[in-house]
């Protein structure tokens, strides 16, 4: 039976190399993909940031205690590592004009493909929209699949906060969409 990521977050601590590269293996691509989101798709970036967010989990790795979940733990990282790095650039990101990453099937016809690249092209412009903090709680939420009590500890605010900010920004993302859609019907 695979050790659980808590498990591993000990034996971390213990200085087992092994149960650190396991961490890595499990919660890498999702992290990547979660900081591609955050830094409106600079793939190079996020990398830069999943490997500073690692670095920050095996030196702080004494801060974790059992039987704390690791996964909120490791996301709470990432999210200041990702802070930390627009503090430092001391810039407001902007919204990137790249698409999420869609595999549409092969088989799929040309305008379904075009549709679909479209669409995910609003809702990234969208969401690049968002205040930071409304922004986090989406992604976390929607793409990561947090639950509200994991956002909660991930970004150190209350379960109320959470639901709020995920409310408000549902209805800021329907309403820029819905914008788009009209201005593109009107225009296209």
């Amino acid at each position: 039976m695979a050790a659980t990521d808590e498990q591993l977050a000990l034996n971390v601590q213990q200085g087992d190399k092994y149960a650190m590269q396991q961490l890595v293996l499990r919660h890498a691509d999702r992290l990547t993909g979660y900081l591609y989101r955050m830094v409106h798709g600079d793939r190079a970036l996020a990398e830069d940031l999943l490997q500073e967010t690692f670095l920050r989990v095996l030196r702080g790795i004494e801060g974790y205690t059992y039987p704390r979940p690791f996964k909120p733990w490791l996301y709470a990282i990432a999210t200041n590592a990702a802070r930390a790095h627009f503090r430092r650039a001391d810039t407001r990101r902007t919204a990137s004009h790249e698409s999420f990453e869609l595999h549409p099937s092969q088989t799929a016809n040309p305008e379904y493909q075009l549709e679909r690249s479209q669409r995910a092209r609003r809702v990234t412009q969208a969401l690049a929209s968002l205040p930071d903090h409304q922004r986090e709680a989406i992604i976390l939420f929607y793409y990561e699949e947090l639950t509200i009590a994991e956002i909660a500890a991930v970004l150190a605010i209350p379960e109320g906060t959470v639901k709020s900010r995920l409310s408000i920004a549902r209805r800021r993302l329907r309403s820029a969409l819905e914008l788009e859609e009209s201005t593109h019907v009107t225009t296209g």
